[in-house]
């Protein structure tokens, strides 16, 4: 086990995992949004995970860093929190705010993150930009709603886990960015009807069954 200290207290972790998941593991809470525990390969995709790390000249996304013994870090600085308030209000200002129309309402990640970093959900001086898609019903047993949706990637690789291949997968860029299940030339024999494994991940509601659209993690 590795002992680590974090803003001025011990604690201990599997050498190897994440500094992030050591970190949630011993009840400390970090922003972050594409987190998957026991990943090996984050995406580092949302950048709201940033930590000071003693030795290191600037923050960086602790999910990037292992948990090594000895290490001194600090979560909760001038310097981190400005990079995690402009990520998440860069974040908002493609994000639909609609809560109570929302499954995920109440439960939301991003509802926390608002909380916990003593912002609102709607940035002000920031531009809203929205799809003009709201609602993309495209797949036989899903919707998908671009304009929740944080692009964090968890639903493209819990759909590989559990499959062997991911069948939704990133498409467009920039602004324009979805996520979506082209390429597949018959959606009808997706196994999303049995597996459903997307909704569950997803921590925005931006996924929901077609049996039951308001049903989310």
């Amino acid at each position: 086990m590795a002992k680590l200290l974090v803003d001025n207290k011990e604690i201990e972790a599997k050498e190897g995992i994440s500094l992030l998941q050591a970190c949630l593991d011993n009840g400390i809470y970090i922003p972050n949004l594409c987190h998957i525990h026991g990943t090996d390969n984050p995406s580092a995709s949302c950048r709201l995970c940033f930590v000071e790390i003693e030795g290191e000249d600037k923050p960086i996304p602790s999910c990037t860093v292992k948990a090594k013994d000895g290490i001194i870090v600090k979560t909760d600085t001038p310097s981190v929190r400005r990079l995690q308030c402009t990520a998440f209000k860069l974040l908002m200002s493609v994000h639909r705010v609609d809560c109570g129309h929302c499954p995920a309402n109440k439960k939301c990640e991003l509802q926390r993150i608002a909380k916990f970093l003593k912002v609102g959900l709607k940035p002000k001086y920031l531009e809203l930009h929205l799809k003009e898609t709201e609602v993309d019903e495209s797949n036989p047993f899903l919707d998908y709603y671009p304009n929740r949706c944080v692009l964090c990637g968890k639903c493209i690789a819990v759909c590989k886990d559990k499959h062997g291949r991911a069948f939704l997968t990133f498409a467009k860029r920039g602004l324009d960015a979805v996520v979506s299940s082209y390429g597949e030339k018959d959606v009808s024999n997706l196994p999303c009807g049995k597996c459903l494994a997307c909704i569950g991940i997803c921590p925005v509601g931006a996924i929901t069954s077609k049996d039951s659209p308001h049903q989310t993690a």
